[in-house]
């Protein structure tokens, strides 16, 4: 006799239920993903306990006919798909056929169903896959599911269940999700009596947002709608100044399907680079809406990942429908909404406004940092056959000063960068020790970009003091302003570099003392085949033997003293990549080089130089954030400063 036979239905059922059921939010998930296609208005969901007493989901959609209802708990059962055809243009949200059954072999399940308004109506009651009832009732119009005592009779799966509020939070997180997709039904969550989550359902999104991350939330949020050929985007976005700590608060819909998509959350976050801090997030809720042929929704059991067929041409989309939504906005956060600490009510701080005289070395000072920003444009060995080059004595900022050279035009009239030209061109790959990359590949990686749309012109501002030698005071007819003068000094120097850096073939000046920088036996061998992402930067380095590499030419514009440590940081980088994206690379240089070359806090300056730095900052193209995503400027209007001081009473 063989040892193969074919599984008992009851088995079977509670093997798929591993897979399709691995917590109550499982659970719910498919409940509600049932009552949206089934062109439900209001949706009502109630749980006890974290979802394992109790869980309720009742709808007014259409029904199930009373000849189905015992169907739809038979495996591989459903409506929604007839044909192979029909995998490849799915429009609804479950069709699988495994839910009612999985779910109705480890739990106590009932079912009333009714297809019209006449008050009658069919219910079914299922324990542990068993049938206990199958009969008429009265029932309105809609469907009911409640499901008790999930995993009652497989107490190894109960066993590793979190706790009620774990459990909880994954149950909350399905009920918003589903919300933010479907605006137009009117949710309403109870748990344990309390009512967590209730929606109009008339369709406003920010409705929906304040409903769930507050009032606050949902005004920080701006408008994304786009189209293409292939693909239409709307939604929300926060302003840089609303963030989150993880990506929870983004929320990525592919034809009203909640999805884990990196392939849309990359260029999103791409899109708001320079304007987030390291590890914070925005508020984001996206509905894709494309061909069912371009997506794939087949790939995983709880049909949270999707494929796209035109990946790249999605990921330019989304980032470009991103970056013209922040472009119309101004990112200046108010200081009256910061929280400030307690102070004795005695204790009056104390901010002078007049401009002092300055000393002699100050002066200096000044006079350096206001060179400083100047930028020069050198010539190249090319270009100037004098080869001028400063003395190890003299001060590199203050060349921007030196005869003949002048500084470069207002920074306005840079171009930003556009992501569909970085996704026309490829990764640099390793090549062969000594192999230069074709002239065309570092041309189209870092060519001037074509012009994008400009953000919200930067207020006109008067200088009026500095405070701790850190922050300037400016102000204008609207109100008083604080500028964080390393972040602004950043941003300007930030978009200084990443356009030259944009130009390799005109940046590289040969070095009148060699530079020579080990490194370990096994980041040399990676270095050696890596040498001319380097020289696409206008940096040229060359093998020295052993370990050793030494440097023969920089841009003529690095920072001065901080050529062999920018030079490390982009080899510490190179070195740690599989492929090197030239963009990328472009794009932490400009970063490094900005920190580098930038005026730090508690250093004192003169009208003259902070006058010269909100000039500057003004002309830049995104002066609201520095490249780390740190705010430059805030702002209190005089209306919250007449608050402040009781001027006002409302």
């Amino acid at each position: 006799m063989g040892i193969i036979r074919p599984l008992d239905e009851h088995l079977a059922n509670q093997i798929a239920a591993g897979e399709v059921v691995e917590r109550p939010a499982s659970v719910l998930k498919e409940l509600i993903e049932n009552a949206v296609d089934a062109n439900a208005t209001r949706i009502h969901v109630s749980a006890e306990e974290g979802g394992l007493n109790l869980l309720r989901v009742a709808d007014d959609g259409n029904g199930i006919q009373p000849d189905d209802i015992l169907l739809a708990f038979q495996r591989h059962a459903t409506s929604k798909i007839a044909t192979g055809k029909d995998l490849f243009q799915i429009l609804t949200l479950g069709f699988r056929g495994e839910a009612l059954p999985s779910i109705a072999a480890v739990a106590k399940v009932k079912c009333v169903s009714a297809t019209d308004d006449s008050g009658l109506g069919r219910l079914l009651e299922i324990e542990g896959g068993a049938i206990l009832a199958d009969r008429d009732t009265n029932a309105p119009k809609g469907t009911e599911m409640v499901v008790k005592d999930l995993f009652y009779n497989t107490p190894a799966r109960l066993k590793y269940m979190k706790t009620i509020q774990t459990e909880l939070g994954h149950l909350s997180d399905v009920v918003y999700r589903q919300a933010l997709a479907r605006p137009d039904i009117a949710f309403t969550f109870i748990h344990n009596g309390n009512t967590l989550l209730r929606t109009p359902g008339n369709g406003d999104l920010r409705q929906v947002v304040a409903a769930i991350y507050g009032t606050s939330s949902a005004k920080a949020m701006i408008e994304v709608k786009e189209e293409s050929p292939d693909y239409s985007i709307i939604g929300l976005t926060a302003l840089p100044i609303e963030t989150r700590a993880n990506r929870n608060a983004v929320t990525v819909l592919v034809n009203g399907r909640y999805v884990r998509s990196q392939a849309v959350v990359q260029p999103l976050m791409q899109a708001y680079h320079t304007l987030l801090p390291l590890h914070r997030y925005p508020l984001t809720v996206l509905d894709l809406k494309m061909h069912p042929t371009l997506v794939d929704v087949n790939v995983h059991p709880a049909k949270l990942e999707v494929r796209f067929s035109k990946e790249n041409e999605l990921r330019a989309f989304v980032e470009d429908a991103i970056k013209k939504a922040l472009s119309t906005e101004a990112y200046i956060p108010s200081g009256a909404a910061v929280r400030t600490p307690k102070v004795n009510a005695w204790v009056q701080d104390q901010i002078r406004f007049q401009v002092p005289a300055v000393d002699t070395a100050k002066d200096e000072l000044a006079a350096s940092v206001l060179a400083a920003m100047e930028f020069d444009s050198r010539p190249t060995v090319a270009e100037n056959k004098s080869n001028y080059a400063p003395t190890p004595s003299e001060p590199v900022n203050k060349l921007a000063s030196h005869e003949g050279w002048s500084a470069p035009p207002p920074l306005k009239e840079r171009s930003s960068y556009s992501s569909s030209e970085r996704s026309s061109s490829s990764s640099w790959t390793e090549k062969p020790v000594g192999e230069k990359i074709p002239e065309q590949v570092w041309k189209s990686a870092f060519a001037v970009p074509e012009v994008k749309p400009q953000v919200p012109e930067f207020p006109e501002l008067s200088w009026v003091g500095q405070l701790h030698g850190t922050y300037i005071v400016a102000q204008n007819t609207n109100g008083l302003y604080l500028i964080d003068q390393h972040a602004a000094h950043e941003r300007i120097h930030y978009e200084y570099y990443y356009d030259k850096f944009g130009r390799p073939e005109e940046a590289s000046q040969e070095l009148l003392l060699p530079v020579t920088l080990e490194f370990a036996p096994d980041e040399s061998t990676v270095l050696r085949g890596r040498l001319a992402a380097f020289e696409s930067a206008g940096v040229y380095m060359e093998d020295f033997g052993g370990n050793t590499f030494i440097i023969r030419a920089v841009p003529h514009w690095f920072p001065g003293g901080d050529e062999a440590a920018i030079v490390r940081e982009m080899a510490e980088w190179i070195i740690e990549e599989r492929s090197v994206d030239l963009h990328v690379l472009r794009e932490r240089a400009a970063i490094m080089c900005s920190c580098k070359a930038s005026i730090k806090a508690n250093q004192a300056l003169t009208r003259e130089s902070g006058e010269k730095l909100l000039e500057r900052l003004g002309a830049c193209q995104q002066p609201y954030t520095c490249p780390h995503g740190r705010p430059i400027v805030i702002s209190f209007s005089t209306y919250e400063l007449e608050k402040m001081f009781k001027r006002v009473t409302s």
